[in-house]
């Protein structure tokens, strides 16, 4: 899903403190508090099928040190490559050319890949740290992956509005303030297809996931009547021009809006009452892969308590492990609402589910007639 791109990740890294030290026995890592989190290293692995591990991971995915600490303790060479968006990623992998051996695609794409029989079972007995990972985000991520057979969760986050209380002079719930006139020229709404097809048919009452025509009709007309009341379609955009205070409301993503609440106190964050769109984004392992032990190895030392607080630390998107959020010593961090929010707020969020080409299309049309019109 939606990731901070390089300068973002860069400069969230300066804001926190971050730093990472190898020592003779781990590595540290300073979290949100400015206090080191030990990556403990034991030695106690040892390396498997050729002594390497091919990771395929979204941009600035990974907390500073992991891979060292990875590859010390285990002494598998870890080659690490990135992506930028997850259809970037389909046609590498699809393609057979490229031997990748663990994987970090989203919701739906796991869903694409496991239909097309890209991807293999994982087999839990060979990754002792899975019980670690929070069973509430293992049943939403059984929307895309049944019986959590295929993917193993490794970040999520959420949808919703960002508003400015000092500009707002109401509680945001709903998502129909994003369609309010009063709020016009102060609206910023999400540049996506699926973001905003998502917030109309929630909006209206229908699956995000819907495939009826009729009802994407519907949501079409609705974005189409909010058009003139928006300062701008935006993306990453949205984050500076809350900041500055250059608009009242706007579509944000969960890990983002931590951010700039930090930057700028009198932002809020909600996810409406309607509901919205919950991304998981979780490790898979290719049916081509040719060091599977190793990725097993890789991804049970992802689903360490103390490996996914460094994570969490760096790139601020929320973490499915219950045991690293044990960990987190910011008080305001761990009981974040934004950060953690509870079985109130996930109960009417839904992930998306993958569209079929046909599907897709009829979306992407409906899309360019909101947006030219």
């Amino acid at each position: 899903m939606k990731k901070f791109n390089r300068s973002l990740a860069f400069s969230m890294a300066v804001c926190l403190g971050a730093s990472t030290v190898l020592t003779g026995c781990g590595t540290s890592v300073e979290d949100n508090t400015g206090e080191e989190v030990e990556i403990t290293v034991s030695n106690e692995l040892k390396a498997g099928e050729n002594g390497e591990v091919y990771v395929f991971n979204w941009g600035e995915y990974i907390g500073d040190g992991v891979i060292e600490a990875f590859e010390k303790e285990t002494g598998i060479k870890v080659n690490y490559m990135e992506f930028t968006e997850n259809e970037d990623m389909y046609p590498l992998l699809a393609s057979g050319a490229n031997n990748y051996d663990v994987v970090c695609p989203s919701d739906y794409m796991v869903d694409k890949l496991i239909k097309e029989n890209l991807i293999q079972p994982i087999d839990k007995s060979k990754i002792t740290n899975y019980g670690n990972i929070d069973p509430e985000y293992l049943k939403s991520a059984e929307l895309f992956d049944p019986g959590n057979q295929y993917c193993v969760p490794y970040c999520w986050g959420t949808v919703g509005i960002l508003y400015n209380t000092s500009m707002v002079d109401e509680e945001i719930t709903s998502w129909n303030a994003l369609f309010d006139e009063k709020y016009s020229g102060q609206i910023l709404m999400m540049n996506s297809l699926r973001d905003a097809y998502m917030i109309a048919l929630t909006l209206l009452g229908y699956d995000l996931n819907t495939s009826n025509e009729a009802e994407l009709d519907e949501a079409t007309d609705l974005l189409k009547k909010q058009k003139p009341l928006i300062q701008a379609y935006v993306v990453d955009e949205v984050r500076d021009k809350m900041i500055g205070g250059e608009a009242a409301i706007g579509v944000i993503y969960s890990g983002e809006a931590i951010y700039t609440a930090r930057e700028n106190p009198d932002l809020k964050y909600v996810v409406p009452d309607e509901g919205s769109n919950v991304w998981i984004d979780g490790w898979v392992i290719p049916t081509n892969s040719k060091n599977t032990e190793n990725a097993y190895k890789w991804i049970d030392f992802m689903c360490r308590a103390d490996v996914a607080l460094a994570n969490f630390n760096y790139i601020t998107y929320s973490t499915p492990n219950k045991a690293a959020r044990e960990l987190i010593t910011d008080e305001d961090i761990k009981n974040s609402t934004v950060a953690f929010p509870g079985e109130d707020i996930l109960s009417r969020c839904k992930a998306y589910n993958y569209l079929t080409p046909e599907v897709e299309e009829m979306y992407m049309e409906k899309w360019n007639s909101v947006k030219s019109n």
